[in-house]
């Protein structure tokens, strides 16, 4: 069925995106941008699949981040799409990721009327993400976050540490070592306070 060189070929591109990340500013418009390209050209390859399409919308949501201001927020819509489409697709793909990665958009970015962003949205998705996965790292250190930012730190501490004590992910380690140190982060300012 191809899904494990699909997966394979996604960690590539999201490989070639953390790769642009890390070298200098001049570089990392034709790193970002060539690796939405080939997100798309796996996207096309494997239409009516999920598991494409969620991973188009996290290296998408990268180059947001990186782009920043309101140019991200175009980026920022692209990827809410492919979000949504995914779950239409199959709301399980990859362990419930487009529902944790489209409740992360719609907690960081602005409300109306600015942007798309709500809250109570944020929230609601990424329970649905903690219901399909909720031993996961990522729905696990997403939800802790927002119980940060929406003034619920000691509610957070739990999900963090749960993240923290999530199982290792095939061919994430890299991604897994950065996520366990924004753990530890956030873990140390909630107890700083």
């Amino acid at each position: 069925d191809g899904l494990a060189e699909l997966l394979a070929a996604l960690r590539v591109a999201e490989g070639r995106l953390e790769g642009a990340l890390r070298d200098a500013d001049r570089k990392r418009g034709d790193a970002d941008a060539a690796a939405v390209q080939d997100a798309q050209r796996i996207d096309e390859a494997h239409a009516g699949r999920a598991e494409p399409l969620i991973w188009e919308g996290i290296i998408v949501v990268s180059w947001a981040g990186e782009k920043g201001g309101l140019g991200a927020l175009s980026l920022a819509k692209k990827a809410k799409a492919m979000y949504e489409a995914s779950i239409a697709l199959d709301a399980n793909a990859l362990d419930g990721s487009a529902y944790n990665s489209l409740g992360v958009l719609y907690y960081k970015v602005p409300g109306w009327p600015i942007g798309f962003g709500d809250k109570d949205k944020a929230r609601d998705l990424i329970q649905k993400a903690l219901a399909i996965n909720p031993k996961g790292i990522d729905p696990n250190y997403f939800y802790g976050e927002f119980l940060i930012e929406t003034k619920h730190p000691e509610e957070a501490v739990t999900y963090l540490e749960r993240a923290q004590q999530a199982p290792p992910r095939p061919g994430r380690q890299i991604a897994d070592v950065g996520r366990r140190e924004e753990i530890r982060v956030l873990l140390e300012k909630i107890k700083s306070r």
